[in-house]
Protein backbone atom coordinates (compact mmCIF):
# COMPACT_ATOMS: atom_id res chain seq x y z
CA UNK A 1 0.00 0.00 0.00
CA UNK A 2 1.27 3.40 -1.05
CA UNK A 3 1.11 5.23 1.85
CA UNK A 4 1.01 8.87 -0.47
CA UNK A 5 -1.27 7.53 -2.50
CA UNK A 6 -3.54 6.55 0.71
CA UNK A 7 -2.70 10.03 2.07
CA UNK A 8 -3.49 12.01 -0.62
CA UNK A 9 -6.49 10.34 -1.15
CA UNK A 10 -7.97 10.91 2.65
CA UNK A 11 -6.96 14.47 2.53
CA UNK A 12 -8.80 15.24 -0.78
CA UNK A 13 -11.91 13.15 0.29
CA UNK A 14 -12.06 14.88 3.50
CA UNK A 15 -11.87 18.20 1.54
CA UNK A 16 -14.75 17.15 0.02
CA UNK A 17 -16.86 16.50 3.32
CA UNK A 18 -15.58 19.57 5.04
CA UNK A 19 -15.62 21.64 1.46
CA UNK A 20 -12.36 22.93 1.77
CA UNK A 21 -9.19 22.62 3.85
CA UNK A 22 -9.05 24.12 7.21
CA UNK A 23 -7.00 27.53 7.01
CA UNK A 24 -6.51 27.21 3.73
CA UNK A 25 -8.91 29.09 1.19
CA UNK A 26 -9.70 26.20 -0.88
CA UNK A 27 -13.11 24.62 -1.54
CA UNK A 28 -13.44 21.34 -3.14
CA UNK A 29 -12.76 22.24 -6.78
CA UNK A 30 -9.45 23.47 -5.51
CA UNK A 31 -8.66 20.31 -3.03
CA UNK A 32 -9.49 17.52 -5.80
CA UNK A 33 -7.07 19.77 -8.08
CA UNK A 34 -4.17 20.06 -5.29
CA UNK A 35 -4.99 16.48 -4.60
CA UNK A 36 -3.92 15.73 -8.59
CA UNK A 37 -0.63 18.34 -8.35
CA UNK A 38 0.12 16.28 -5.48
CA UNK A 39 0.30 12.92 -7.10
CA UNK A 40 1.81 14.11 -10.30
CA UNK A 41 4.63 16.43 -7.85
CA UNK A 42 5.20 12.67 -6.12
CA UNK A 43 5.46 10.78 -9.57
CA UNK A 44 2.63 8.13 -8.24
CA UNK A 45 1.11 9.22 -12.23
CA UNK A 46 2.94 10.41 -15.24
CA UNK A 47 1.04 13.51 -16.98
CA UNK A 48 0.12 11.72 -19.76
CA UNK A 49 -1.49 8.96 -17.53
CA UNK A 50 -3.02 11.61 -15.51
CA UNK A 51 -4.56 13.38 -18.89
CA UNK A 52 -5.57 9.64 -19.93
CA UNK A 53 -7.60 9.40 -16.60
CA UNK A 54 -9.73 11.88 -17.02
CA UNK A 55 -13.19 10.98 -19.10
CA UNK A 56 -12.83 12.84 -22.04
CA UNK A 57 -16.42 11.81 -23.35
CA UNK A 58 -18.51 12.94 -20.14
CA UNK A 59 -16.00 16.29 -19.82
CA UNK A 60 -17.77 17.03 -23.70
CA UNK A 61 -21.07 16.31 -22.53
CA UNK A 62 -20.72 18.31 -19.69
CA UNK A 63 -19.63 21.55 -21.74
CA UNK A 64 -21.78 20.93 -24.23
CA UNK A 65 -24.88 21.44 -22.10
CA UNK A 66 -23.35 24.34 -20.43
CA UNK A 67 -23.37 26.03 -23.42
CA UNK A 68 -26.49 24.94 -24.24
CA UNK A 69 -27.61 26.32 -20.96
CA UNK A 70 -26.06 29.42 -21.19
CA UNK A 71 -27.72 30.13 -24.33
CA UNK A 72 -31.41 29.77 -22.33
CA UNK A 73 -29.72 32.02 -19.39
CA UNK A 74 -28.51 35.01 -21.41
CA UNK A 75 -31.55 34.98 -24.06
CA UNK A 76 -33.41 35.79 -20.14
CA UNK A 77 -35.71 32.41 -21.03
CA UNK A 78 -35.44 31.53 -16.47
CA UNK A 79 -36.39 35.05 -15.62
CA UNK A 80 -39.71 35.18 -18.13
CA UNK A 81 -40.85 31.43 -17.09
CA UNK A 82 -40.20 32.59 -12.88
CA UNK A 83 -41.74 36.20 -13.63
CA UNK A 84 -44.82 34.61 -15.45
CA UNK A 85 -45.39 32.29 -12.64
CA UNK A 86 -45.33 35.43 -10.43
CA UNK A 87 -47.90 37.57 -12.40
CA UNK A 88 -50.35 34.70 -12.45
CA UNK A 89 -51.52 35.68 -9.23
CA UNK A 90 -51.72 32.13 -8.42
CA UNK A 91 -52.54 31.04 -4.84
CA UNK A 92 -49.56 30.11 -2.60
CA UNK A 93 -50.27 26.63 -3.35
CA UNK A 94 -50.68 26.42 -6.66
CA UNK A 95 -47.68 28.98 -6.94
CA UNK A 96 -45.50 26.44 -5.34
CA UNK A 97 -46.72 23.76 -7.31
CA UNK A 98 -46.04 25.66 -10.16
CA UNK A 99 -42.75 26.34 -9.17
CA UNK A 100 -42.09 22.79 -8.43
CA UNK A 101 -43.18 21.42 -11.41
CA UNK A 102 -41.22 23.97 -14.14
CA UNK A 103 -37.80 23.36 -11.88
CA UNK A 104 -38.33 19.77 -12.23
CA UNK A 105 -38.94 19.09 -15.80
CA UNK A 106 -36.47 22.15 -16.51
CA UNK A 107 -33.84 20.28 -14.24
CA UNK A 108 -34.36 16.88 -16.27
CA UNK A 109 -33.47 18.54 -19.74
CA UNK A 110 -30.68 21.12 -17.90
CA UNK A 111 -28.66 20.41 -15.63
CA UNK A 112 -29.93 21.04 -12.22
CA UNK A 113 -27.09 23.22 -10.52
CA UNK A 114 -27.71 26.07 -14.42
CA UNK A 115 -31.22 25.61 -13.48
CA UNK A 116 -30.83 26.64 -9.65
CA UNK A 117 -28.22 29.56 -10.50
CA UNK A 118 -30.92 31.30 -12.92
CA UNK A 119 -34.02 30.91 -10.99
CA UNK A 120 -32.88 31.88 -7.41
CA UNK A 121 -32.42 35.34 -8.17
CA UNK A 122 -35.51 35.48 -10.05
CA UNK A 123 -37.70 33.71 -7.35
CA UNK A 124 -36.77 35.69 -4.58
CA UNK A 125 -37.83 39.13 -6.65
CA UNK A 126 -41.45 37.08 -7.47
CA UNK A 127 -41.64 36.39 -3.76
CA UNK A 128 -40.98 39.78 -2.36
CA UNK A 129 -43.01 41.69 -4.88
CA UNK A 130 -45.89 39.19 -3.73
CA UNK A 131 -45.38 39.69 0.07
CA UNK A 132 -44.93 35.95 0.17
CA UNK A 133 -42.00 34.10 2.20
CA UNK A 134 -39.25 33.19 -0.30
CA UNK A 135 -38.12 30.43 2.17
CA UNK A 136 -40.25 27.33 1.26
CA UNK A 137 -40.14 27.93 -2.46
CA UNK A 138 -36.69 28.32 -2.56
CA UNK A 139 -36.11 25.45 -0.57
CA UNK A 140 -38.48 23.66 -2.84
CA UNK A 141 -36.82 25.15 -6.26
CA UNK A 142 -33.60 23.08 -4.36
CA UNK A 143 -35.40 19.71 -3.60
CA UNK A 144 -37.38 19.84 -6.54
CA UNK A 145 -34.32 20.90 -8.68
CA UNK A 146 -32.57 17.57 -7.27
CA UNK A 147 -35.64 15.64 -7.70
CA UNK A 148 -36.21 16.22 -11.72
CA UNK A 149 -32.79 15.71 -12.50
CA UNK A 150 -32.99 12.70 -11.36
CA UNK A 151 -35.38 11.65 -14.71
CA UNK A 152 -32.86 11.70 -17.11
CA UNK A 153 -28.81 11.05 -17.95
CA UNK A 154 -28.58 14.70 -18.70
CA UNK A 155 -30.18 15.97 -15.26
CA UNK A 156 -27.30 16.78 -13.03
CA UNK A 157 -23.54 16.09 -13.45
CA UNK A 158 -23.57 12.55 -11.27
CA UNK A 159 -26.17 11.46 -13.98
CA UNK A 160 -23.76 12.13 -17.07
CA UNK A 161 -21.15 10.18 -15.67
CA UNK A 162 -22.84 7.56 -15.06
CA UNK A 163 -24.71 7.15 -18.42
CA UNK A 164 -21.28 7.87 -20.04
CA UNK A 165 -19.49 5.51 -18.18
CA UNK A 166 -21.71 2.62 -17.93
CA UNK A 167 -23.12 3.62 -21.81
CA UNK A 168 -26.22 3.66 -20.58
CA UNK A 169 -29.06 4.40 -22.85
CA UNK A 170 -30.86 7.49 -22.91
CA UNK A 171 -34.63 5.92 -23.31
CA UNK A 172 -33.59 3.30 -21.70
CA UNK A 173 -32.28 5.00 -18.14
CA UNK A 174 -35.71 7.22 -18.88
CA UNK A 175 -37.79 4.27 -17.90
CA UNK A 176 -36.36 4.27 -14.31
CA UNK A 177 -35.99 7.59 -13.76
CA UNK A 178 -39.41 9.01 -14.56
CA UNK A 179 -41.93 7.43 -12.23
CA UNK A 180 -39.74 8.41 -9.05
CA UNK A 181 -39.14 11.93 -10.50
CA UNK A 182 -42.59 12.96 -11.28
CA UNK A 183 -44.17 11.37 -7.73
CA UNK A 184 -41.10 12.43 -6.06
CA UNK A 185 -41.64 16.19 -7.57
CA UNK A 186 -45.28 15.52 -5.77
CA UNK A 187 -44.23 14.82 -2.84
CA UNK A 188 -41.80 17.68 -2.43
CA UNK A 189 -45.36 19.46 -3.24
CA UNK A 190 -46.92 17.97 -0.52
CA UNK A 191 -43.89 18.01 2.18
CA UNK A 192 -43.43 21.70 1.78
CA UNK A 193 -47.48 22.99 1.60
CA UNK A 194 -47.47 20.57 4.97
CA UNK A 195 -45.18 22.41 6.73
CA UNK A 196 -45.83 25.92 5.64
CA UNK A 197 -49.51 26.05 5.36
CA UNK A 198 -50.89 29.40 6.83
CA UNK A 199 -47.12 30.74 6.89
CA UNK A 200 -47.15 31.54 3.15
CA UNK A 201 -46.87 35.58 3.72
CA UNK A 202 -43.97 38.32 5.04
CA UNK A 203 -42.34 41.55 3.63
CA UNK A 204 -39.35 40.60 2.32
CA UNK A 205 -37.04 43.87 1.03
CA UNK A 206 -34.66 42.92 -1.73
CA UNK A 207 -32.31 45.16 -3.28
CA UNK A 208 -32.78 45.45 -6.81
CA UNK A 209 -32.72 42.82 -9.54
CA UNK A 210 -29.99 42.05 -11.99
CA UNK A 211 -31.77 39.76 -14.67
CA UNK A 212 -31.14 39.48 -18.13
CA UNK A 213 -33.83 40.47 -20.74
CA UNK A 214 -35.99 38.68 -22.33
CA UNK A 215 -34.91 38.10 -26.37
CA UNK A 216 -37.59 35.87 -27.92
CA UNK A 217 -35.35 35.49 -30.41
CA UNK A 218 -32.38 33.81 -28.96
CA UNK A 219 -34.34 31.82 -26.49
CA UNK A 220 -36.19 29.94 -29.39
CA UNK A 221 -32.75 29.23 -30.68
CA UNK A 222 -31.83 28.15 -27.47
CA UNK A 223 -35.00 25.76 -26.96
CA UNK A 224 -34.73 24.64 -30.58
CA UNK A 225 -30.98 23.32 -30.37
CA UNK A 226 -32.33 21.46 -27.03
CA UNK A 227 -35.51 19.55 -28.58
CA UNK A 228 -33.40 18.64 -30.96
CA UNK A 229 -30.03 17.45 -28.62
CA UNK A 230 -33.35 15.31 -26.74
CA UNK A 231 -34.41 14.08 -29.94
CA UNK A 232 -31.04 13.02 -30.95
CA UNK A 233 -30.16 11.66 -27.48
CA UNK A 234 -33.15 9.15 -27.31
CA UNK A 235 -32.74 8.04 -31.14
CA UNK A 236 -29.12 7.95 -30.03
CA UNK A 237 -27.60 8.13 -33.98
CA UNK A 238 -23.94 8.68 -32.72
CA UNK A 239 -22.47 9.38 -29.31
CA UNK A 240 -24.27 12.04 -26.98
CA UNK A 241 -21.05 14.31 -26.56
CA UNK A 242 -20.76 14.63 -29.98
CA UNK A 243 -24.26 15.28 -30.13
CA UNK A 244 -23.79 18.11 -27.26
CA UNK A 245 -20.54 19.81 -28.74
CA UNK A 246 -22.50 20.10 -32.13
CA UNK A 247 -24.74 22.03 -30.25
CA UNK A 248 -22.68 24.12 -28.64
CA UNK A 249 -21.11 24.66 -31.90
CA UNK A 250 -24.49 25.46 -33.51
CA UNK A 251 -24.73 28.26 -30.98
CA UNK A 252 -21.38 29.32 -30.51
CA UNK A 253 -21.89 30.93 -34.27
CA UNK A 254 -23.89 33.85 -33.43
CA UNK A 255 -23.57 37.04 -34.79
CA UNK A 256 -24.90 38.78 -31.58
CA UNK A 257 -23.93 36.40 -28.69
CA UNK A 258 -20.00 36.80 -28.08
CA UNK A 259 -18.51 33.33 -27.39
CA UNK A 260 -16.97 35.19 -24.23
CA UNK A 261 -20.54 35.64 -22.91
CA UNK A 262 -21.15 31.92 -23.37
CA UNK A 263 -17.28 30.84 -21.63
CA UNK A 264 -18.38 33.24 -18.37
CA UNK A 265 -21.27 31.27 -17.81
CA UNK A 266 -19.28 28.28 -18.23
CA UNK A 267 -19.29 26.30 -14.88
CA UNK A 268 -15.36 26.51 -15.43
CA UNK A 269 -14.81 24.82 -11.22
CA UNK A 270 -16.92 21.81 -11.70
CA UNK A 271 -15.18 20.65 -14.91
CA UNK A 272 -11.79 21.26 -12.95
CA UNK A 273 -13.10 19.15 -9.87
CA UNK A 274 -14.16 16.51 -12.14
CA UNK A 275 -10.88 16.37 -13.66
CA UNK A 276 -8.80 16.27 -10.54
CA UNK A 277 -10.88 13.66 -8.94
CA UNK A 278 -10.69 11.38 -12.23
CA UNK A 279 -7.07 11.55 -11.64
CA UNK A 280 -7.29 11.02 -7.87
CA UNK A 281 -9.30 7.92 -8.29
CA UNK A 282 -7.51 6.45 -11.03
CA UNK A 283 -4.19 6.48 -9.05
CA UNK A 284 -6.19 4.97 -6.14
CA UNK A 285 -7.54 2.19 -8.11
CA UNK A 286 -4.18 1.49 -9.64
CA UNK A 287 -2.57 1.65 -6.28
CA UNK A 288 -4.56 -1.38 -5.41
CA UNK A 289 -5.94 0.09 -2.36
CA UNK A 290 -9.48 0.47 -3.92
CA UNK A 291 -9.91 -2.77 -4.76
CA UNK A 292 -8.72 -4.24 -1.82
CA UNK A 293 -10.93 -2.30 0.13
CA UNK A 294 -14.17 -3.30 -1.21
CA UNK A 295 -12.77 -6.66 -1.13
CA UNK A 296 -12.73 -6.49 2.44
CA UNK A 297 -16.26 -4.89 2.54
CA UNK A 298 -17.69 -7.78 1.24
CA UNK A 299 -15.67 -10.54 3.07
CA UNK A 300 -17.26 -8.74 6.01
CA UNK A 301 -20.27 -8.77 4.27
CA UNK A 302 -21.32 -5.94 3.14
CA UNK A 303 -21.01 -5.61 -0.77
CA UNK A 304 -21.19 -2.58 -2.86
CA UNK A 305 -21.74 -4.65 -6.08
CA UNK A 306 -25.28 -5.88 -5.09
CA UNK A 307 -28.16 -3.89 -5.36
CA UNK A 308 -29.22 -2.73 -1.97
CA UNK A 309 -26.08 -2.02 -0.61
CA UNK A 310 -24.94 0.07 -3.64
CA UNK A 311 -27.93 1.63 -2.55
CA UNK A 312 -27.31 2.55 0.66
CA UNK A 313 -23.57 3.53 0.30
CA UNK A 314 -24.96 6.03 -2.78
CA UNK A 315 -27.23 7.51 -0.15
CA UNK A 316 -24.50 7.53 2.89
CA UNK A 317 -21.42 8.91 0.54
CA UNK A 318 -23.09 11.25 -1.01
CA UNK A 319 -24.28 12.80 2.21
CA UNK A 320 -20.27 12.77 3.34
CA UNK A 321 -19.10 14.14 0.05
CA UNK A 322 -21.63 15.17 -2.13
CA UNK A 323 -23.02 13.01 -5.04
CA UNK A 324 -20.17 13.43 -7.79
CA UNK A 325 -17.21 11.97 -5.30
CA UNK A 326 -19.11 9.46 -4.31
CA UNK A 327 -20.47 8.36 -7.15
CA UNK A 328 -16.87 8.12 -8.50
CA UNK A 329 -15.75 6.08 -5.97
CA UNK A 330 -18.76 3.53 -6.64
CA UNK A 331 -18.37 3.50 -10.29
CA UNK A 332 -15.58 0.26 -10.30
CA UNK A 333 -18.27 -1.27 -8.36
CA UNK A 334 -20.80 -1.11 -10.75
CA UNK A 335 -21.11 -4.48 -12.39
CA UNK A 336 -25.11 -5.11 -11.57
CA UNK A 337 -27.76 -4.71 -14.40
CA UNK A 338 -29.39 -1.99 -12.57
CA UNK A 339 -25.96 -1.02 -11.22
CA UNK A 340 -26.84 2.78 -13.47
CA UNK A 341 -30.06 3.39 -12.40
CA UNK A 342 -29.45 2.43 -8.73
CA UNK A 343 -26.27 4.51 -8.33
CA UNK A 344 -28.19 7.60 -10.33
CA UNK A 345 -31.61 7.34 -8.26
CA UNK A 346 -29.89 6.93 -4.86
CA UNK A 347 -27.29 9.40 -4.69
CA UNK A 348 -29.36 12.61 -6.75
CA UNK A 349 -32.39 11.85 -4.65
CA UNK A 350 -29.97 11.56 -1.72
CA UNK A 351 -28.62 14.80 -2.26
CA UNK A 352 -31.30 16.69 -0.45
CA UNK A 353 -31.06 15.47 2.77
CA UNK A 354 -28.67 18.01 3.57
CA UNK A 355 -27.30 21.01 2.29
CA UNK A 356 -23.69 19.60 1.70
CA UNK A 357 -25.34 16.55 -0.32
CA UNK A 358 -25.87 18.67 -3.55
CA UNK A 359 -24.40 21.40 -5.33
CA UNK A 360 -28.16 22.65 -6.30
CA UNK A 361 -28.82 23.22 -2.79
CA UNK A 362 -25.56 25.10 -2.11
CA UNK A 363 -26.41 27.36 -5.40
CA UNK A 364 -29.60 28.05 -3.74
CA UNK A 365 -29.00 28.96 0.06
CA UNK A 366 -25.42 31.06 -1.71
CA UNK A 367 -27.54 32.71 -3.93
CA UNK A 368 -30.21 33.41 -1.59
CA UNK A 369 -27.69 34.50 1.32
CA UNK A 370 -26.40 37.25 -0.94
CA UNK A 371 -29.85 38.51 -1.46
CA UNK A 372 -30.25 38.59 2.44
CA UNK A 373 -32.07 35.89 2.85
CA UNK A 374 -30.92 32.96 5.39
CA UNK A 375 -31.65 29.85 5.16
CA UNK A 376 -29.67 27.29 8.00
CA UNK A 377 -29.34 24.03 8.15
CA UNK A 378 -32.07 22.99 10.46
CA UNK A 379 -34.45 25.01 8.23
CA UNK A 380 -33.29 22.91 4.91
CA UNK A 381 -33.20 19.69 7.38
CA UNK A 382 -37.05 19.95 8.08
CA UNK A 383 -38.01 19.72 4.22
CA UNK A 384 -34.94 18.08 2.69
CA UNK A 385 -35.22 15.00 5.08
CA UNK A 386 -38.82 13.93 4.76
CA UNK A 387 -38.45 14.46 1.19
CA UNK A 388 -35.32 12.62 0.76
CA UNK A 389 -36.96 9.71 2.53
CA UNK A 390 -40.47 9.56 0.50
CA UNK A 391 -38.51 9.86 -2.76
CA UNK A 392 -35.96 7.51 -2.11
CA UNK A 393 -38.83 5.19 -0.90
CA UNK A 394 -40.48 5.50 -3.63
CA UNK A 395 -37.23 5.05 -5.85
CA UNK A 396 -36.18 1.86 -3.72
CA UNK A 397 -39.86 0.69 -4.59
CA UNK A 398 -39.93 1.15 -8.25
CA UNK A 399 -36.13 -0.17 -8.70
CA UNK A 400 -37.99 -3.72 -7.04
CA UNK A 401 -40.65 -3.41 -9.60
CA UNK A 402 -38.56 -3.24 -12.55
CA UNK A 403 -36.16 -6.12 -11.11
Amino acid sequence: MDPVVLIVFLLVYCGMILGGIPGLALDRTGVALLGAIALLAFGRVGLDSAVGAIDVPTMALLLGLMVVSAQLRMGGFYTRVIRALGDSRLKPGALLAAVIGVSGLLSAVLANDVVCLAVTPVLAHVCARRRLDPVPFLLALACAANVGSAMTLIGNPQNMLIGQALHLSFAGYLAYGVVPALGGLGLVWGVVRILYRGRWTTDTHLPPPDLPDFNPWQTSKGLVVLVGLIVVFLWEPFPRELAALAAAGILFTSRRMASRRFLALIDWPLLVLFAGLFIVNHVLAASGVLGRLTTGLAEGGIDVARPAWMFGASVVLSNLVSNVPAVMLLLPSATHPQAGPILALASTLAGNLLIVGSIANIIVIDQAARLGIRIGWRTHARVGIPVTVLTLGLAALWLQLLA
